[in-house]
């Protein structure tokens, strides 16, 4: 078996090993087909001139602590079914990681359906993607907000609704920041509902875009907004839905919407496909990555030694560094806090802290040393994403 490049000439043969294991008609859609996409990179494992597994990395960046991180999003991982157990992902994984870091990628993200495949490989559960099933009666229920109008935009009004939504994405870590040629920033205008808000002197206070499904439900994307009265304005918007939907599936980007301003019912369902976290790079993930909780220390250091025998290069004696707001990652230092390659990605999204870690068998070391690390993430906090791939 040898794993290469993908190839123009690849892709019927990608698409009937992905058809397999995920699904789809036997005759691809063009749009679906590799060749067609654009803003990714990938590989092939070929046995005997025939294609018995592919993976995708889509080139990503992610918030972490207000900064855009370079993320590589692994997706389309698939295997041909007489191939399967003989090794083919993890041969895919690994040589995936390299070149993720020759390009700069210096995290990467993927939504899984087998975990201990990928936790083999050093990525761990780290974040949520989560979607709330709510009557629209509860939304017609809210007290009634200052008048917002909503229009729908036309491609005019494209640079100002993604700056709305970066302005928002900053400050939640996993976000990405749809800004990369893996997005195409004009599609959201085919949706069945985009309504955005705009405040007297034209600035783009908040939006809202969904779809409406066949069987009496509307399916929410983004629910965007800045204020209070925009919110409420745009959760007023889904209640004159009542009598019309059952039922309308909100994707949770900020729990301020739904947990804060709505009157939830006692039980009520939230669906969540989470996602994992790998440092690839973990010198150059530190440089990349915001560190709004620094500011607040005083010159402070921990020193890591990190267990990572698929990515060699970050594997060893780090120190981490925290001095005047900034904080920078340097060879040496004594390992005093040991980590798993699998604990970097939780610890660097801040989704979990130090004393998580010690408990899941991730990390050891002197407590009083470790929380360093949990100081400078604000750990534990939840991590979201908004964007399925």
């Amino acid at each position: 078996m040898i794993i290469r490049p993908h190839r123009d000439g690849d892709d019927e043969s990608i698409y009937r090993v992905a058809r397999l294991a995920f699904g789809g008609p036997r005759e691809p859609e063009p749009q679906v087909l590799w060749s067609n996409q654009k803003g990714w990179h990938g590989l092939v494992a070929e046995d005997a001139g025939a294609v018995v597994g592919a993976l995708k990395v889509r080139d990503y960046r992610q918030f972490f602590g207000g900064s855009a991180v370079p993320m590589g999003g692994i997706a389309s991982v698939s295997v041909d079914a007489h191939a399967r157990g003989q090794g083919v992902a993890t041969a895919l994984l690994d040589a995936a990681l390299p070149i993720m870091r020759e390009r700069g990628q210096v995290i990467s993200a993927l939504y899984p359906t087998v975990p201990p495949l990928y936790r083999s490989r050093g990525w761990e559960q780290t974040g949520s993607y989560e979607r709330a099933k709510i009557r629209p009666e509860l939304f017609a229920m809210l007290p009634k907000a200052s008048p917002v109008v909503l229009k729908r935009p036309g491609p005019e009004d494209l640079p100002a609704l993604h700056d709305c939504y970066l302005r928002f994405a900053s400050t939640v870590d996993g976000m990405l920041d749809r800004s990369t040629e893996s997005f195409t920033l004009s599609e959201v205008l085919d949706l069945d509902i985009v309504s955005i808000a705009q405040s007297p002197d034209g600035e783009v206070r908040g939006y809202l875009t969904a779809s409406r499904l066949d069987d009496d439900k509307l399916l929410t994307f983004d629910l965007i907004a800045h204020d209070e009265d925009t919110g409420r304005a745009l959760l007023a918007n889904l209640g004159r839905w009542t009598g019309i939907l059952t039922e309308i599936a909100l994707r949770i980007v900020d729990p301020a919407w739904w947990q804060l301003l709505m009157t939830l019912p006692v039980l009520h369902d939230v669906t969540n496909h989470p996602w994992m976290l790998r440092v690839v790079d973990l010198p150059a993930a530190v440089a990349a990555r915001g560190w709004p909780f620094a500011a607040y220390l005083a010159p402070c250091s921990v020193d890591l030694e990190i267990t990572d025998e698929h990515a060699p290069w970050q594997a060893g004696r780090h120190r981490l560094i925290a001095d005047g707001g900034k904080v920078v990652c340097e060879p040496g230092g004594t390992g005093a806090v040991r980590l798993a390659a699998r604990a970097l990605g939780p610890w660097f999204a801040g989704s979990a802290d130090t004393a998580m870690l010690r408990r899941a068998g991730l990390l050891t070391g002197d407590p009083a040393d470790a929380h360093v690390l949990d100081l400078l993430t604000g750990a534990p906090h939840p991590a979201r994403m908004a964007d399925s791939f």
